[in-house]
C-alpha cells in the first residue's frame, strides 16, 4: 500500500512539474520580428541593405540599425517615414535628409513631396528592411509609407523584408470601408479604420489584391512574431509617435482622430494628446484646456494659446473596446452639444472616413448603433479578404 501512495504521489509531482512548465511556456514574453534574428540575419548578410525605420525600431533595447550593424549586415543607407528618424517631428513636418549622427549612414525622409523613394535612391541596393511599429488605423501614414516602399521594390526588382510587429487594436475590426474617390496619404486601400492586421499582415494583403499601381507585385517576405494571436492585447514598449504617448492615446486614437477633421483640438499641445477633445465655443462643461506649442510634438496646434472646453477621456474606459469597436458616441455628444453646428466640420473629416456616408449619418443624427450597421456588411466581405492574409491565429 506504502509503495503504491509513493508512486502515485510521483505521479501527481510530475504531473505537477509538466504543468509548471507548460503554463511557464505559455507566459513567454512575446517577440516581435526584428528579435528574431536568427530568422532573418543569415539571408541578408551578404546582401546591400536600406532600413527603413524609427524610433520604434528596437531589438532589446538597441536600435535595429545598431543592431544589423553589429552582426556585420552592409547597412548602406536610412529611410524614415513621418515622424522622423528618432521620432520627434510634428505630424506633416517636413523634413531634411541628413546623416545619422550614431552610426554615420544616410538618411532618407520619405514624407512630404518625397514619399516614394526614387531609383538613384536604391541604387546598389539588394533589399530593404522595413521595421516600424504600427498602431492599426487606415489614417496613420506608417502604412502609406510601407506601400511605397514596395511599390518601389516591386519596379526595381528588390527584395522586401517586412519586420513584423503586433497591432495594437488587431483584436477588432471597425468602421466605414474607404471609397477610391477618397483615396490620399491617410488612407489608400479599400480597408476600414481599424482593419485588425499586423503590419506585415497588412503588406501581404497590399501585395496579393494588387493594390500598387498597376497590379505589380513586390517580392516580399514577413519575418513573423513569435507568440502572437490577434486576442491579445499588446502594450507598445516605445511611443509610436510623439502625439501617442501612451496607450490609453493609442486605443482612443482610431475613434479621436476623426475630431481632426472638425474645429475640435484632440489635444495636441497639451500633455495628454488624443486623451481630450475640446473647442473654445463649446461650453457645456467645467473640463477646459488649453493647446500651447510644444516642440518636437505640436508647434501649431489648433486652438493654440486659446482656453478649450470639452471632454476629459484620460481615465475613459477602454477595456471594452473589442465589444464597443469606435467610440461614436464621443463625437455624437460632441456634436450634439457645439453650439455652431453648420462650423462644425471641416473638409479633411472627409478624407479622414473615406467616405461622405458617415458625415451625413452624424448631422442627421442617426444613432450609433444604426451607423454602426450600415457598414457591417461591407466589413463582413472585407473580413474574407482579410483572413486570407493572416499570419497568426485570430481573434475570432
Amino acid at each position: 500500500m506504502h509503495k503504491y501512495t509513493c508512486f502515485i504521489r510521483t505521479i501527481i509531482s510530475c504531473f505537477c512539474i509538466v504543468c509548471c512548465f507548460l503554463e511557464s511556456f505559455s507566459q513567454q514574453p512575446l517577440r516581435v520580428g526584428a528579435e528574431c534574428t536568427e530568422d532573418y540575419i543569415p539571408y541578408i548578410q551578404d546582401k546591400r541593405v536600406a532600413v527603413v525605420a524609427n524610433q520604434t525600431s528596437v531589438v532589446q533595447g538597441v536600435h535595429l540599425v545598431d543592431t544589423l550593424m553589429r552582426l556585420d549586415v552592409p547597412v548602406k543607407k536610412i529611410f524614415c517615414p513621418e515622424h522622423g528618424f528618432r521620432g520627434n517631428a510634428d505630424a506633416g513636418e517636413h523634413l531634411q535628409n541628413s546623416i545619422d549622427s550614431i552610426s554615420g549612414l544616410p538618411i532618407i525622409s520619405l514624407y512630404g513631396t518625397h514619399k516614394k523613394p526614387y531609383a538613384h535612391d536604391l541604387e546598389n541596393i539588394d533589399i530593404i528592411v522595413f521595421d516600424i511599429q504600427d498602431v492599426g488605423a487606415r489614417f496613420y501614414t506608417y502604412i502609406s509609407t510601407m506601400h511605397y516602399i514596395m511599390e518601389a521594390c516591386a519596379e526595381l526588382s528588390i527584395e522586401c523584408m517586412i519586420l513584423d510587429r503586433p497591432n495594437p487594436h488587431g483584436f477588432y475590426i471597425d468602421g466605414p470601408i474607404l471609397e477610391s474617390s477618397y483615396t490620399s496619404f491617410v488612407g489608400m486601400h479599400p480597408v476600414p479604420v481599424v482593419h485588425g492586421m499586423t503590419i506585415g499582415e497588412y503588406a501581404r494583403m497590399i501585395n496579393g489584391e494588387r493594390w500598387l499601381k498597376n497590379g505589380i507585385q513586390c517580392d516580399l517576405t514577413v519575418v513573423l512574431c513569435d507568440g502572437y494571436d490577434h486576442s491579445m492585447r499588446y502594450q507598445l514598449p516605445i511611443p509610436p509617435s510623439p502625439n501617442l504617448p501612451n496607450m490609453q492615446a493609442v486605443y482612443l486614437y482610431p475613434s479621436l482622430c476623426f475630431f481632426e477633421g472638425t474645429v475640435f483640438s484632440c489635444g495636441r499641445g497639451t500633455d495628454f494628446p488624443f486623451q481630450l477633445v475640446g473647442a473654445p465655443e463649446y461650453s457645456d462643461t467645467s473640463f477646459s484646456f488649453m493647446p500651447r506649442s510644444i516642440q518636437g510634438a505640436s508647434k501649431n496646434p489648433p486652438h493654440k494659446n486659446k482656453m478649450c472646453y470639452g471632454i476629459d477621456l484620460r481615465t475613459y474606459a477602454i477595456d471594452s473596446l473589442a465589444e464597443k469597436g469606435l467610440l461614436l458616441e464621443i463625437f455624437v455628444q460632441a456634436y450634439e452639444k457645439y453650439p455652431h453646428k453648420t462650423a462644425f466640420f471641416i473638409p479633411f473629416f472627409t478624407t479622414l472616413a473615406g467616405t461622405k456616408s458617415l458625415q451625413k449619418a452624424l448631422v442627421s443624427q442617426i444613432s450609433v448603433s444604426e451607423i454602426k450597421q450600415s457598414w457591417q456588411h461591407d466589413l463582413q466581405k472585407f473580413n474574407a479578404i482579410r483572413k486570407k492574409y493572416l499570419l497568426y491565429p485570430d481573434f475570432k
